[in-house]
């Protein structure tokens, strides 16, 4: 089944939650940012301390000694505090960093296994949502949840000046704190919705990039941007309304702060008048409140950021354990090029159906075959089987005895080559196109070309075989694409090499030189298997494996495939399996 990672997430066990277990390896560092927390939010009181010695000890005393050395106190305390903070904001970003350095292999890993089993998730939004997760990490929000702790300590020195100006606070902070539930609620849902509909757009956006030239010479452009726009506005409209509503809890909770400010300055004059407590002690209250309800203030003004982040600390921690790191095995020998398939049934994900069903079939060391058959008859998932794209859903495919399923890819892919259906070349020059961004051994990479009759065509290229190709092989005919693809497949001198349609691109001196390649590879004695239509490919290979609705027909000798009277195979779809051992 496709991996929909957009869905609804089922709810993971503490064990398969890697990123939260990532996290845990940071107990230290958070321990210690919990730590400068505590010292720098005592350390705030030192400014409504020092006020209250100035109203009460200074103005009174007229003493300037004493008013230099308190300000001088507050100063250096003040300078502590400030090198606290830079302290504090270092060692966040440095856990991002690590964090960061520690996921982004795996996330990647997981994006590209993600990729090979659905084609409808959106890939970039595990990127982005390491981004924002990181970027709120070390941002001024997280901050607020490690200072939020600290507010009944200030509520409690409020206690201690009087216990009226406590009771406000702490009235004032139990509503500040629904307020700060209350932007949850309204909120939680525009934003969810907000963020799918961003997805949608965006995965859109990238799939109709992808065909801008369909869009171009049939005139698809207008519905198709109807069709985005749609999507953009309804994450437009979301977002308005969570911002609508967030943007009002914050009036509401600024404006209850500030009434708070004026209703512990108002208390405080009238319990000084009546000389309960003192002017000084008055303005300090009022800090000191301030200070306390800051954190949760300053936390609406951050939700988003918070709500964003952990909708991507549940996306990255559900991706990572639908694609678990794999364990290495034990590296392999190169494969001679002895292929088994032993009662493959495969589909491609998403589909529920079986393609191909209970194949069995032997290849020896050089040994090389012709895959034919009507369209949907299976060829192209038995492409993908044999080089391990796809996992088989029964069954197994084996290369030298290995299950090619198990063998570690960087093991196992120097020794395959693989040309597929839909070719796709990556931005780099056509040197490191073929060397598959390896370090590129110029003796390799002529050879590879020449085998597969490429090098006269890529000299005629403006920098030959250093020309730089756009993203997909921008700057190459799709015929010079496939001829450049096919070097590739040949780097190394592959073992097992496996062409699904070499020839769909190619004009008739494409045509000739891929039929030169092909002679050359059984003369090295490579096992080869060619997915075709093309009789002069199929005259050049030895035998042809006929598939029909999913099952192998028959594998016979192309001589006698070829001949007029055995182009039409009869249907035999009651023959039991067999297993065929081809022999040269």
């Amino acid at each position: 089944m496709a991996i929909q990672i957009q869905a609804a997430p089922p709810k993971l066990h503490p064990s398969q939650m890697e990123l939260r277990n990532i996290l845990k390896k940071f107990r230290g560092a958070f321990f210690a940012v919990l730590i400068f927390s505590m010292i720098i939010n005592l350390l705030v009181l030192i400014s409504p301390l020092y006020m209250l010695q100035i109203y009460d000890r200074v103005l009174i005393s007229g003493s300037s000694e004493t008013l230099l050395l308190l300000s001088i106190i507050a100063i250096f305390l003040l300078v502590l505090l400030g090198v606290l903070e830079v302290i504090r904001s270092r060692i966040l970003v440095r856990v991002s960093l690590s964090m960061d350095d520690k996921l982004s292999n795996r996330i990647f890993d997981s994006i590209f296994a993600s990729s090979l089993v659905s084609s409808s998730s959106n890939q970039s939004q595990s990127i982005r949502d390491l981004g924002v997760l990181r970027q709120f990490m070390t941002g001024t929000g997280l901050f607020a949840f490690f200072d939020a702790p600290w507010t009944p300590l200030y509520i409690a020195v409020i206690f201690s000046i009087h216990p009226w100006l406590g009771f406000l606070s702490l009235a004032g902070a139990i509503l500040i704190f629904i307020l700060a539930l209350a932007t949850e609620i309204v909120s939680r849902t525009p934003l969810k919705e907000a963020a799918q509909n961003s997805s949608l757009a965006n995965t859109f956006t990238e799939s109709s990039l992808r065909n801008a030239e369909t869009l171009q010479a049939l005139g698809m452009l207008d519905p198709i941007k109807n069709r985005w726009r749609k999507n953009h506005d309804a994450m437009l409209l979301h977002q308005a309304v969570a911002s609508d509503r967030v943007g009002l809890l914050l009036g509401a909770t600024k404006a209850l702060r500030i009434s708070l400010q004026v209703g512990i300055l108002g208390i405080g004059a009238y319990l000084a008048l009546d000389q309960i407590i003192t002017p000084g002690a008055m303005i300090a209250g009022s800090i000191i409140m301030g200070r306390a309800l800051a954190p949760v203030e300053q936390a609406i003004g951050a939700w988003r950021g918070f709500v964003g982040a952990r909708g991507g600390y549940h996306r990255l921690n559900q991706l990572l354990a639908y694609f678990p790191e794999k364990e290495k095995s034990m590296p392999l020998p190169k494969p001679k090029g002895i292929l088994d398939v032993e009662h493959l049934v495969g589909m491609p994900p998403g589909v529920k159906k079986a393609v191909l069903q209970d194949l069995n079939f032997h290849l020896d060391k050089g040994e090389n075959i012709a895959v034919v058959g009507q369209s949907a008859a299976g060829k192209s998932t038995l492409a993908r089987m044999l080089v391990g794209v796809w996992k088989p859903a029964h069954g197994v495919v084996r290369l030298d005895k290995a299950d090619v399923s198990a063998w570690n890819r960087e093991d196992l892919g120097p020794h395959i080559g693989y040309l597929p259906q839909n070719i796709e070349l990556f931005a780099g020059s056509v040197k490191d196109n073929i060397a598959r961004f390896e370090t590129v051994v110029p003796e390799k990479v002529l050879k590879a070309a020449t085998k597969a009759g490429a090098h006269e065509m890529i000299l005629q290229l403006p920098e030959g075989y250093d020309t730089v190709l756009g993203d997909g092989g921008a700057g190459l005919s799709g015929g010079q694409k496939q001829r450049v693809a096919l070097a590739r497949a040949l780097y190394g001198d592959p073992s097992f090499i496996l062409l699904d349609e070499p020839n769909s691109n190619l004009d008739a001196e494409g045509k000739e030189k891929l039929i030169e390649s092909i002679k050359k590879l059984k003369e090295e004695g490579v096992t080869l298997i060619v997915v075709t239509h093309d009789v002069p490919v199929i005259a050049a290979l030895d035998k042809v494996l006929m598939l029909r609705e999913g099952r192998i027909e028959f594998i016979k000798p192309s001589k006698e495939v070829l001949k007029p009277e055995a182009r039409t195979p009869k249907k035999n779809p009651a023959a039991p399996p067999v297993t065929y051992a081809l022999k040269s």
